[in-house]
């Protein structure tokens, strides 16, 4: 197992450690672990493309990680820090339905990358976990969220656009 891997694997194991401190009230903590999670996904990336260790595990796996880190804190903060419902129930959907969207493109040999508008999804997500775990002020936290949920739907649209074909193949030419 490759340094990159072992990183996503590390931000993994960080999650239930973070939620545990936001349940006993220890935000400032919870940060700090936080923090460091976030910063394993960008090393995890960056090493693997700049050593070319890139694996068919850490493609699946690093993703699926961020969404897991982003969203159980966002769940945990809906009850304890007064994180907005409805931001975390919109990241909800658009991972879901994201990743409907990938099985169908799996199942027809088709890889969909991650865009940069997903990446800049994942920024505004981690953006806004930590503005409610560090309980900046709730006007703050609240117009993140806003951004937060326009890159959602925006990034997730743009997958379903570009992936139009799954759901409308082109008609072939073939005369008989």
């Amino acid at each position: 197992m490759n340094l990159p891997n072992k990183l996503t694997i590390l931000r993994v194991l960080l999650i239930p450690l973070c939620i545990l401190l936001v349940v006993f009230g220890l935000n400032i903590w919870a940060a700090v672990l936080f923090t460091i999670a976030c910063i394993t996904d960008f090393l995890d990336g960056y090493l693997a493309r700049k050593d070319k260790m890139v694996t068919t595990f850490g493609k699946f796996a690093d993703p699926v990680a961020d969404k897991i880190l982003s969203l159980c804190l966002m769940i945990v903060l809906v009850f304890y820090s007064g994180f907005p419902w409805w931001a975390a129930c919109v990241v909800a959907a658009r991972e879901l339905a994201v990743d409907g969207l990938r099985l169908v493109a799996v199942e027809q040999g088709i890889v969909i990358p991650a865009g940069i508008l997903g990446k800049v999804k994942t920024n505004f997500q981690f953006l806004c976990v930590l503005s409610s775990l560090l309980m900046l002020p709730q006007g703050l936290t609240l117009a993140l969220c806003v951004l937060m949920c326009l890159m959602t739907v925006i990034s997730g649209a743009q997958y379903f656009v570009a992936s139009k074909g799954l759901f409308f193949p082109k008609k072939s030419n073939q005369s008989t």
